[in-house]
C-alpha cells in the first residue's frame, strides 16, 4: 500500500502534535468511513502520555483524511487530533 502525505497535511500535523508516521499507521490500520467528496476518514487512538499545550492527557486520536489515488493507493489531504 503507497501513502502520501500531502503538504498541507504535513503543515497540519505538526501544528497538531502528531507525526507522520502515526498519519500512515492510522490510514493502514484505523478504523476507515466515508467522506465528502469521495474521501475516507481513517481513525485510530495512540497512548500519548504527555503534555499538549499545558495539559496533561493520556490517549491521542489521529483522524487522516485520504482521498484514494488509485488501487490502494492514498493521498493524505489533512490531519485532525484530538487529545483526552
Amino acid at each position: 500500500m503507497q501513502i502520501r502525505i500531502h503538504p498541507h497535511a504535513r503543515q497540519r500535523l505538526k501544528e497538531r502534535g502528531a507525526t507522520p508516521s502515526e498519519a500512515v499507521r492510522t490510514v493502514r490500520n484505523g478504523t476507515r468511513t466515508p467522506a465528502k467528496f469521495g474521501r475516507f476518514e481513517f481513525v485510530a487512538r495512540y497512548p500519548f502520555g504527555n503534555m499538549w499545550l499545558g495539559k496533561a492527557y493520556a490517549t491521542k486520536e489521529v483522524h487522516a483524511i485520504a482521498a484514494p489515488r488509485g488501487p490502494n493507493n492514498w493521498l493524505i489531504i489533512t490531519v485532525i487530533v484530538k487529545y483526552f
